[in-house]
């Protein structure tokens, strides 16, 4: 479950027009998101007129990053901004230009992945750090707000079974767990820096491998394998009941829900966006997908009901 992930945002309504253009010619662009298949259709769409002070919000074709996306929107339109969707726009090197021109004015993104793809060599693995380090990377006319504790990253993680019997909490705990663990995943994580050699470098940990490639889950769950590569955010995690493991020693690159803005806007809307990043846990971010997955709810219909739970409607 490797996979990366990306947003964008960037300027005003003045590219309303242009934006959707871009985004019709970009609908063949895929999404590595595990948790729903992209429609391929982009999704663009007024709220309060759209008139040249709207405020443009984008979001990567996954229902994930849709759903943080309406929040946003709703938030801004709650407090009397308009504004203007533009959902379902690609991945990262098809909505950056889009950000960069000023089209899309806010976006959803990951920190850690994101300052990958802005830095290739970073050494940054913390959340401070890593927040840190994308904030030195972005374009000049791009910030980032506050990030979330929310993630969308890789994590080890074990059934709660497993963990309770074995007294799992962290990575390291794995250490003490007697006899041979198998840790499950896509094929090329045999050869990563957070594989089975970065367990062992980092934590102490031995792990066997075993390449289970999109039945990672459905592995752990029949016991043929004691770890999996499985991102934060999958819904599984709560509909399975699955544990993440903690990871103090940053195995893995953080990367924190954060929305992108431009840096013409920034200033006055980060007194709204701000208490949304603070509200928005790992936690709740697992359970929102749920909602999308397993419940079949609309994004626009989960965002409403998390605004108002949060009193930030």
């Amino acid at each position: 479950m490797i996979t990366s992930r990306h947003s964008r945002w960037k300027r005003a309504a003045l590219a309303g027009i242009g934006a959707i253009g871009l985004v019709a010619a970009l609908t063949g662009c895929g999404s590595s998101d595990p948790l729903a298949e992209p429609s391929g259709e982009a999704e663009t769409g007024d709220a309060g007129g759209g008139g040249e002070d709207a405020i443009v919000v984008g979001s990567q074709a996954y229902a994930s990053n849709e759903i943080i996306a309406e929040i946003y929107a709703q938030a801004l339109e709650g407090a009397g901004f308009t504004v203007k969707r533009q959902f379902n726009i690609g991945q990262r090197d098809a909505y950056l230009p889009a950000l960069e021109s000023g089209e899309v004015q806010l976006f959803p993104e990951y920190t850690g992945n994101l300052l990958q793809f802005l830095d290739a060599d970073t050494e940054a693995r913390t959340p401070d750090d890593v927040y840190a380090a994308l904030v030195e990377a972005l374009p000049d006319n791009l910030t980032a707000l506050e990030q979330s504790t929310a993630t969308d990253q890789d994590s080890y993680t074990v059934t709660s079974d497993f963990a309770e019997e074995h007294g799992l909490e962290s990575i390291g705990d794995l250490a003490d767990v007697e006899g041979p663990l198998t840790l499950g995943g896509p094929p090329e994580l045999e050869e990563r820096p957070y594989g089975p050699i970065g367990a062992k470098e980092i934590y102490g940990v031995e792990l066997d491998f075993e390449g289970t490639g999109e039945t990672t889950v459905e592995d752990l769950l029949a016991g043929t394998i004691d770890v999996a590569n499985v991102f934060t955010a999958d819904p599984r995690i709560e509909t399975e009941n699955l544990v993440p493991l903690a990871d103090p020693k940053g195995l893995f690159l953080s990367s924190n829900v954060v929305p992108i803005a431009s840096i013409d806007i920034a200033e006055d809307i980060a007194d709204v966006i701000n208490p949304v990043s603070e509200a928005l846990t790992p936690e709740g971010l697992v359970a929102l997908n749920v909602q999308n997955t397993v419940e079949q709810r609309s994004a626009a219909e989960i965002a409403t009901e998390w605004l108002e739970t949060n009193g930030l409607n």
